[in-house]
């Protein structure tokens, strides 16, 4: 049985979702699968008889089983199409399940664990495989325990620098008090001759994002600033740590369909501050990282952010107040 955890408090796997692969050791085959599939089954010319393995690839690539998968061949987690939620967001929905009946042919006799071992999702990177203590499984409403006979842990790290050459988004912002929108830093995402982008130049209409497809090239718009968009509603998230996270509600605004006019999302976030601990004299307004998916965004140098009326810190110093600023975040990513 393998399972996946997405143990990343703010980055989601996102369609067309993971796709494990890989290296067998010795001459092992897949006999059998349920809660995921092999992408190719390979040459299983040396075995006979009515029945042939799932899989005879020496490099497997497995990828998840779609919703609505016949109830037969699913497993606990399995069934999302590969995607899988932040721990953080939703923790029923960031973990992934598959067993595999794992033979060969003649001397096969135990069951080594494979190596080079890849998630298929673009910035991460896996270590090998590390025996642990063997996983132990609860039967008959808790009274009774079975055990793996054993247990490997992998632990895949993310990259940003791997996932992408250039930062995959900017951050536009605004105040209440002044009328100036600071746009993204030109260039910000990538510009033109830069590996890994696909500039797109004013008024030309990129192509539609693929959902269930391989990721296309990241598109780049060549000129700063956001295309206007409608009010988006999100919910929201608040730590000890002074940071907020945001997210779009289920089948309303939680995907980007299509870059330009109808691809930003745009909110405007009301934060009171209590006087009694903060003023713009004591600290900065606007927030001092914003990250999306995971992913940290190119934000304005901080000269260039809305400058406050001559009067405002005084009057913030002993009267109650509340900011209010827009975020628009320009997501170049396909």
């Amino acid at each position: 049985m393998v399972s996946i955890y997405n143990f990343q408090q703010y980055r989601h796997v996102e369609p067309p979702g993971w796709k494990l692969n890989w290296a067998w050791r010795g001459k092992e085959v897949i006999w059998a699968m349920q809660g995921a599939e092999a992408t190719e089954q390979g040459n299983c010319s040396q075995f006979k008889g009515p029945t042939l393995p799932h899989c005879c690839e020496k490099k497997p690539f497995i990828v998840d089983l779609l919703p609505g998968t016949n109830y037969n061949s699913q497993t606990q987690n399995c069934c999302k199409a590969g995607v899988l939620s932040s721990i953080k967001q939703d923790p029923s929905k960031y973990a992934a399940t598959f067993q595999m009946a794992v033979g060969g042919s003649g001397t096969y006799s135990r069951f080594v664990m494979p190596e080079d071992l890849k998630l298929g999702v673009p910035g991460y990177s896996c270590g090998g495989a590390v025996k642990v203590k063997p996983s132990r499984y609860t039967t008959d409403g808790g009274r009774r325990w079975t055990q793996a006979l054993a247990t490997w842990n992998v632990t895949c790290m993310y990259s940003q620098i791997l996932a992408s050459p250039t930062p995959r988004c900017c951050v536009s912002l605004s105040a209440f008090y002044n009328q100036t929108i600071v746009s993204c830093p030109r260039c910000s995402c990538g510009c033109q001759g830069q590996p890994g982008t696909e500039c797109v130049k004013y008024g030309e209409t990129p192509p539609l994002l693929k959902q269930n497809h391989d990721p296309a090239t990241p598109v780049v718009r060549m000129e700063p600033g956001c295309a206007p968009s409608q009010p988006a509603k999100f919910d929201t998230d608040y730590y000890a740590d002074d940071s907020g996270m945001f997210w779009g509600l289920p089948f309303y605004n939680d995907i980007l369909l299509q870059e330009g006019k109808n691809g930003n999302l745009q909110t405007e976030i009301l934060l009171r501050k209590d006087p009694g601990i903060f003023t713009f004299r004591e600290g900065w307004a606007f927030p001092r990282k914003i990250q999306f998916n995971g992913d940290e965004c190119v934000m304005p140098p901080p000269d260039e952010y809305p400058s406050l009326p001559n009067k405002g810190h005084i009057a913030s110093a002993t009267t109650p107040f509340i900011i209010l600023f827009s975020l628009f975040l320009s997501i170049f990513m396909l």
